[in-house]
């Protein structure tokens, strides 16, 4: 991966050129409480972007501190992602919880050396002993309780002895600190909860910003790169390396999250949205999940592309959800098949064809001049077809190019054809149209004098698979989900047209062997790929009109 230019790696250029550092060695520490969603692929793509630019390494990390959320199912989720983007965890794969012997050691290093107590404080009183941003905060009555108190506290916190949130382990640092995370934090809590991985074995569980440097020190990380949110418990973090003596590195450095309009991506709200059953599961092609967005059609090079040209920087910022249709959509004009798929059909008689002939044209495959692709399929042809509903107009609006009564046009690779008769039901909506072909114009032969403006695709009726089309739009109609009105809540503003189910759709036969994964353009329909859970099923990845490039050029 060629080396990305921000401010963090003008960073790592000078601890290298320094000789303060010889390897770079970072990590990506998810908790395992829900699925990577988009914001979590600028985390991996600084992480192991940059170790993979330096020749170094890069660890995956299970943040798996707190029992009470997390699943196993979660942790193979995790890793599947990454191996999917192709951040191969080359350094490693671990989890907090094997430390968790070795955080406790070094806590009750900490409180030896009169760094940490125990405090009996409840929950609600801390808050009210912290203090505010203007005013300090006031010291807990047990603040100064003997070393030997505060070990026997401790070990009988461990053994199980004291109920759920009765103590916790503090550090003792600076109770007047502007820094509100400086104020005698909490580093273990009480907590009886199962944990995925270690069981039973502890009822006392150490905080994030007390494990975490332990478990860089541990890793040899010497760059934790992470999002800006933690820059005000960066001071913590030097604390615990320094206090315990794990430095100089691993150092800190944080980078604004990646916020992307007209989604959430909030663990708790991306969880609800499956529990309540708004969407059909973590991977449902509407979420910003790399699974949802992989099930979608996205590809990890689109992604990457995409955290590339949102930038890296210290300033928050909102970016366009059309920058991520767009990075899939340059990619997909190069590399995606062209097919024919008629997603509303109605069905078009050629009357003057003879009965029972089918005949087999060669369509393009990708007839973009960037593909280099010059390779054709053969599509059967037949006096019987579909075209596309949208492609006829009984009474056409002004520069209607299509089908019309007494109009001609083209049919792709095929005959020029003309609408003769309109059937109708009884209800008056168009079920078929009759229409004589060109005969001298198959396969897209021009004949002088014969030359028609309009284009549409069709489909053989004696060859058509049936399908099942989804037209996926935007899950949420507000722009900025991470400024709602006062009084209002997320749900409130689920886009209600965020699918749109098509059912009867009729593709050409190649189709019918399609698999999840492969990407088609359904010509003149957009970009398409075979739904993973239900087969029958495609759904749309993007749209073929792009409206982002001239705001990419404007720039």
């Amino acid at each position: 991966m060629e080396k990305p230019n921000n401010f963090l790696t003008e960073i790592i250029d000078a601890d290298l050129a320094e000789g303060r550092v010889k390897e770079i060695h970072t990590r990506f520490p998810p908790e395992p409480n829900g699925y990577l969603h988009i914001g979590s692929a600028k985390a991996i793509w600084i992480n192991w972007g940059i170790a993979n630019a330096y020749g170094g390494k890069f660890n995956l990390r299970y943040d798996d501190t707190n029992p009470v959320r997390e699943d196993d199912e979660y942790v193979k989720s995790i890793e599947e992602d990454l191996r999917w983007l192709g951040a191969v965890p080359n350094g490693g794969i671990y989890y907090g919880s094997d430390y968790f012997e070795k955080c406790y050691e070094y806590a009750e290093q900490l409180i030896k050396e009169g760094k940490a107590y125990v405090c009996d404080l409840t929950r609600e009183q801390m808050q009210e002993y912290r203090g505010t941003l203007t005013e300090p905060g006031k010291p807990s009555p047990w603040r100064d309780r003997s070393v030997e108190e505060n070990l026997d506290l401790f070990r009988r916190m461990r053994a199980g002895e004291f109920p759920d949130g009765s103590r916790t382990l503090r550090a003792k640092i600076d109770m007047a600190s502007p820094n509100m995370n400086m104020r005698d934090p909490a580093i273990y809590r009480i907590v009886r909860a199962h944990h995925h991985r270690q069981g039973d074995a502890w009822c006392i569980y150490p905080l994030y910003d007390f494990a975490h440097p332990i478990q860089d020190a541990i890793e040899g990380i010497t760059h934790s790169m992470c999002s800006l949110e933690f820059e005000n418990h960066r001071p913590l973090y030097e604390w615990v390396i320094n206090n315990l003596h794990l430095g100089p590195f691993p150092i800190q450095r944080e980078f604004a999250r990646l916020n992307v309009s007209n989604t959430v991506m909030s663990k708790r709200y991306l969880r609800e949205l499956v529990e309540k059953e708004i969407v059909d599961g973590w991977d449902d092609p509407r979420m910003p999940t790399l699974c949802g967005l992989r099930r979608r059609g996205y590809t990890p090079s689109s992604i990457f592309e995409f955290v590339k040209k949102a930038g890296v920087s210290k300033v928050y910022s909102l970016v366009d959800y059309r920058l991520l249709e767009y990075c899939i959509r340059t990619e997909l004009e190069t590399t995606a098949l062209r097919r024919m798929a008629v997603t509303e059909p109605i069905k078009l008689t050629i009357t003057n064809y003879p009965e029972g002939k089918v005949e087999y044209f060669d369509i393009p495959n990708n007839p973009n001049k960037a593909a280099n692709d010059s390779s054709t399929r053969k599509v059967a042809f037949s006096g019987s077809l579909y075209i596309e509903k949208s492609d006829f107009a009984e009474v056409p609006p002004p520069k209607f190019q299509r089908l019309k009564p007494d109009g001609e046009v083209r049919l792709m690779g095929a005959y020029i054809v003309k609408c003769n008769e309109v059937i109708k039901d009884e209800n008056g909506e168009v079920v078929e149209l009759r229409c004589t072909a060109d005969l001298e114009t198959g396969n897209g032969n021009p004949v002088d004098g014969r030359k028609v403006k309009g284009t549409i695709h069709w489909v053989s009726a004696a060859h058509a698979v049936d399908a099942e089309v989804r037209l996926y739009d935007k899950l949420f109609t507000q722009e900025n989900m991470g400024e709602l009105p006062e009084g209002s809540d997320y749900k409130d503003f689920l886009n209600p047209d965020s699918v749109k189910v098509l059912k009867g759709a009729k593709l050409e036969a190649s189709l019918a062997d399609a698999k999840p994964g492969e990407k088609f353009q359904f010509v003149r329909m957009g970009y398409f790929t075979p739904d993973s859970k239900n087969p029958g099923v495609f759904g749309r990845i993007v749209t073929l009109k792009d409206s982002f490039s001239k705001t990419l050029e404007q720039k």
